[in-house]
């Protein structure tokens, strides 16, 4: 018997091993062509205007930190609103999951335990005695013959 709390496949395919990545390798190469490009393009830009307008960075410098500490304080917000999402959850499946799934083993043990009571009570009893009877039917038969033979003569 299998011993998986899962249901387990008896076979393993080996095409699962070999299958087609999810993402073409031409994908990922050109994406990363690409990538490099517009980094470059930007950083080239950045000089270009480091260079002819060095007033003008420093200011559009300062926004962006502004901007960067206001989004790292968006992410803090966003991030204890998750924590306090993962720990209502954690709550419901302690205490109504839980609950429910000791219900259910116990009733499968109640299960369990009437069907052992079924087995051994009444179908073992009934199965001896069916074959008792098909025991005694066939010792007449080769004692006597076929009595459904014989009625007809």
């Amino acid at each position: 018997m299998n011993d998986a709390p899962y249901p387990v496949s008896a076979s393993t395919s080996d095409s699962t091993a070999q299958s087609e990545p999810l993402i073409p390798r031409k994908y990922i190469i050109g994406g990363v062509i690409i990538t490099l490009i517009i980094s470059a393009l930007f950083i080239a830009l950045l000089a270009y205007l480091a260079i002819n307008y060095a007033d003008t960075i420093l200011v559009v410098r300062d926004i962006f930190i502004i901007v960067l500490g206001l989004v790292s304080c968006l992410s803090g917000v966003v991030l204890i609103l998750l924590l306090i999402s993962i720990i209502r959850l954690i709550n419901m499946i302690e205490f109504e999951l839980k609950p429910i799934l000791l219900k259910t083993n116990d009733t499968l043990g109640t299960i369990r335990g009437t069907t052992v009571f079924m087995s051994e009570n009444i179908v073992r009893p009934a199965t001896k005695a069916s074959s008792y009877v098909a025991g005694i039917r066939r010792g007449i038969e080769i004692l006597v013959g076929d009595p459904r033979r014989n009625i007809g003569k």
